[in-house]
């Protein structure tokens, strides 16, 4: 499980997560998604830590509290939902286009 972080500021990098919340324990892995157009920072991440243990103490003390400039919004990260297959597009059936 991971731990969602959002609300950060778009200056942010990996790194400066890691260190923020190596204080509550081993950070396994951050992701820092950025935008495909511009290569900025998105405004949220993901970090991975150790322990479920880990992840309770960050979100506790991480939660509301002012890094960067920035109120964040921690908590648990919710499991990507299936988008599906058949979303947008043409539904087909019945269009006479002439």
């Amino acid at each position: 499980m991971s731990i969602y972080v959002g609300n950060l500021s778009y200056q942010v990098t990996e790194e400066d997560l890691k260190q923020a919340f190596s204080e509550y324990g081993t950070v396994k892995r951050v992701q820092l998604p950025t935008d495909r157009e511009t290569g900025r920072v998105r405004g949220f991440a993901f970090v991975e830590m150790e322990t479920e243990a880990d992840e309770a103490k960050a979100i506790e003390a991480l939660d509301g509290a002012e890094w960067m400039g920035r109120n964040l919004k921690v908590n648990k990260a919710k499991p990507k939902e299936d988008r599906g297959g058949d979303r947008g597009g043409y539904g087909g059936g019945g269009r006479n286009r002439y």
